[in-house]
């Protein structure tokens, strides 16, 4: 099988690395290598800051209207080549091509569109006169050149979070994508650059070491992460070195809280497919169910049936797949673990087990039984794992619910408004979703507390983080 030799992408044009270190690029469906991806040097790193720096004194200065055009441009171009940006991606992640398209590509179109308009509704205090003799006025900024690492899970997606504030403040980036999921990304690179001026959107890819010399390298202003705990403790701490701003979304455990004048049918069809979309590789998979007990017998029969029935993984071309398979050897390797790890007080109801001998595709899975101190319940498995416990009270499921190191994403499900009410004022998550789980719209925020991070992305809140604040006093008196 022949291979295609990605690299890297700088000022504007696909440039050889520096090294030999090349890294394979594996379909997680066949676990065979289609291409691969340079490990690149800390030259490679600032060469593309370089480019990043040097565009940024043009860029820094354009008018909204100027990169607010560019952005709707962009959206269009992707737009117009969809099918093939979807391609791409379910080769590097195993995703059923079908609703890439509409679950993800699209999305990503909507979100480029909304930070082209975000680029032109800049806010700020009024001009006034806030000391005798004195106007002041608020001037918000680019912050200059952005280092930006993405995950696996989601990698035009996240892509697209990081690029389209980033440029549409004036900004200038270096994005390096996952080891494992690169080629989107490079896609993208190559199509945004049409156009934008040679060196705003820069792509690198490699390792780990790639991922250090991107934060290490003091050319950047700020480093935005989406990743692990660990990879974000790791920036933080480099990062604090050069004291370099840090935007960090990391991992997440949403508790999925079931109220027992839920509607049953309704809540289980939901939290299926929030749980198993993208095989649970999501910081906000609905996978840590909390099932009030007057319907706990009745609503694990049903979430155990219709998973059964529909929690298909299998070939991303297969039009009855759910799921493909999770996306790396390491990764079915830790959500196996998981499963071999249980305590005796766990109980498999269904699923456990790794699907088929090829590819890295894992059986939907639900475990009951477990306590509040049991690994899968504390820990992210990133996989197509669902585990449910039973509580009695609001109190109780309020007390679960938080008890956790992560606060990105949660969910109640109810009719009783109040008792809605309550929860989400009460849950300790950057997002409560009230009888539904997963609906993102660019409008709106996306980031946790703790242990899932700081920063937000998508809406305005989003867009004023690459932003900086500049206050500006002039003595009017005579």
């Amino acid at each position: 099988m022949s291979t295609h030799a990605l690299k890297n992408f700088i000022n504007g044009q696909f440039v050889e690395s520096t090294t030999d270190e090349r890294l394979d690029i594996l379909d997680p469906t066949t676990e065979e290598v289609y291409a691969t991806s340079p490990v690149s040097s800390e030259k490679d790193v600032a060469d593309a800051y370089g480019a990043a720096a040097t565009a940024f004194e043009a860029w820094g200065e354009t008018t909204p209207s100027e990169r607010s055009l560019a952005l709707f441009r962009i959206a269009d171009a992707m737009e117009s080549r969809a099918r093939e940006f979807a391609e791409v991606e379910s080769k590097d992640t195993g995703k059923p091509l079908e609703t890439l398209v509409e679950y993800e590509i699209m999305p990503s179109v909507d979100q480029i569109r909304f930070f082209a308009t975000a680029a032109r509704h800049l806010e700020g205090k009024s001009a006034g006169e806030y000391m005798a003799d004195h106007t002041s006025m608020i001037r918000r900024e680019p912050i200059g050149v952005i280092g930006q690492v993405t995950p696996w899970n989601y990698p035009l997606n996240m892509a697209v979070w990081k690029f389209a504030p980033a440029i549409a403040a004036g900004n200038t980036i270096v994005l390096k994508p996952s080891d494992t999921t690169p080629a989107s990304t490079m896609l993208l690179a190559e199509m945004a650059s049409e156009f934008l001026p040679a060196g705003v959107f820069n792509a690198v890819m490699g390792n780990r070491d790639t991922g250090k010399a991107m934060v290490e390298n003091k050319t950047p202003q700020m480093i935005s992460i989406t990743g692990s705990v660990r990879a974000g403790m790791e920036v933080a701490k480099s990062a604090a070195t050069d004291l370099k701003r840090v935007h960090l979304e990391l991992g997440g455990k949403a508790p999925v809280i079931v109220f027992d004048d839920a509607d049953i049918p309704s809540a289980v069809e939901g939290i299926v497919g929030a749980g198993y979309f993208n095989a649970g590789q999501d910081c906000t998979a609905a996978t840590r169910l909390l099932v009030q007990e007057g319907i706990y017998d009745e609503f694990m029969a049903e979430l155990v049936k219709y998973a059964r029935a529909n929690a298909i993984t299998g070939s991303p071309l297969d039009a009855n797949t759910m799921f493909g398979p999770v996306n790396n050897v390491n990764q079915l390797a830790q959500v196996q673990g998981f499963i071999e790890r249980l305590p005796d007080n766990a109980t498999i109801e269904l699923g456990g087990k790794r699907q088929g001998n090829t590819g890295y595709f894992h059986e939907a899975t639900i475990i009951s039984g477990l306590k509040q101190t049991d690994e899968v319940i504390q820990n992210e498995i990133f996989g197509p794992v669902m585990t449910v416990q039973k509580f009695t009270d609001e109190a109780q499921a309020l007390t679960w619910a938080n008890d956790v190191n992560y606060a990105l994403a949660s969910s109640v499900w109810t009719q009783n408004h109040g008792r809605a009410m309550r929860m989400a004022k009460k849950l300790d998550f950057g997002c409560v979703w009230i009888n539904t789980h997963i609906p993102i719209v660019a409008e709106m925020p996306h980031g946790g507390f703790k242990h899932s991070g700081y920063g937000k992305d998508l809406s305005g809140y989003g867009f004023d983080d690459y932003t900086r604040i500049k206050h500006v006093m002039s003595y009017i008196g005579d």
